[in-house]
């Protein structure tokens, strides 16, 4: 496929120019004087420059590369529709959708840019968290920068220790069949060849704990209502979470409240203001 340039500008200053900085988190600010985001809030969303995003709507540049438009089809919000359209304008063969996809639908992403209050991630059927709200970051520190099967908290809470530091000590054993039920319960639905057949494997080799889990063939552990998670400088924290899944991608947002008036909703507040000043 070859690269239609004067589509792919017209459809990316079209997309531009009907999206609103709220509609992507975005302040507006008081002296913006035309509709749409500008090219450099584009590219910030995108994760590329400004030069390099503005080629693009000019007819200019290289092609860009799967993995750009890929951030691109992300940052502009688009619907898999739209994405599989930027990438036949781009000269590339839009990506298969199905459970193993990462693009993030803009219903989604829409309530995430919401919730600055609250922590909050968006996370694959695997545990890949694919894009964190700032408190969930305060929270549980950036875990969209992992790479491999490390990106499954999954895998990392039978491989690395530190990723149990976390939680509450007496939820250990809990959410060590947990992992390992839900593992077994996916790899079953996904089938021999499939990451979670992947993972599991893996494990069996690495980790004694998740080899006798795996041999005890427990299914349908079911995570607490409740999560109990310790922060360096807050303390312990007991939050509720909820779940809102994304069928067509297998995404998860998930949503983390304390009780009103209870001592985890004091140091939750708290916490947003460590993680204000941290960002400033």
């Amino acid at each position: 496929m070859e690269i239609d340039r004067g589509g792919l500008a017209a459809f990316l200053r079209h997309r531009r120019e009907l999206l609103q900085p709220e509609d992507v988190g975005l302040p507006r600010g008081q002296r913006r004087r035309t509709g749409g985001l500008r090219r450099e809030e584009v590219a910030v969303l995108c994760h590329m420059s400004t030069d390099y995003y503005a080629r693009l709507e000019r007819e200019r540049g290289p092609q860009p590369s799967e993995q750009m438009i890929a951030s691109m089809a992300q940052g502009l919000h688009l619907s898999l529709e739209e994405r599989d359209h930027l990438f036949r304008l781009a000269g590339h063969t839009p990506p298969v959708r199905g459970t193993t996809g990462e693009h993030i639908s803009p219903g989604l992403l829409r309530i995430l840019d919401r919730l600055d209050d609250t922590p909050a991630e968006i996370v694959t059927e695997l545990g890949e968290t694919l894009r964190q709200s700032p408190l969930g970051v305060a929270l549980t520190g950036d875990t969209t920068r992992y790479t491999g099967l490390a990106r499954s908290v999954g895998y990392r809470w039978f491989t690395e220790p530190a990723t149990r530091w976390l939680y509450v000590a007496e939820d250990h054993d809990f959410l060590s069949r947990m992992f390992a039920s839900g593992l077994r319960e996916l790899a079953t639905l996904r089938g021999a060849g499939s990451r979670a057949a992947h993972c599991a494997e893996l494990l069996l080799g690495r980790s004694d704990e998740f080899r006798r889990l795996w041999e005890q063939h427990e299914v349908g552990i079911r995570p607490h209502e409740v999560k109990r998670f310790i922060h360096p400088e807050v303390g312990v924290l007991e939050l509720n979470c909820r779940r809102l899944l994304d069928p067509d991608q297998s995404h998860s947002l998930l949503v983390y409240t304390a009780v009103p008036g209870s001592e985890s909703y004091d140091r939750l507040r708290l916490l947003s203001v460590i993680g204000a000043q941290a960002m400033s």
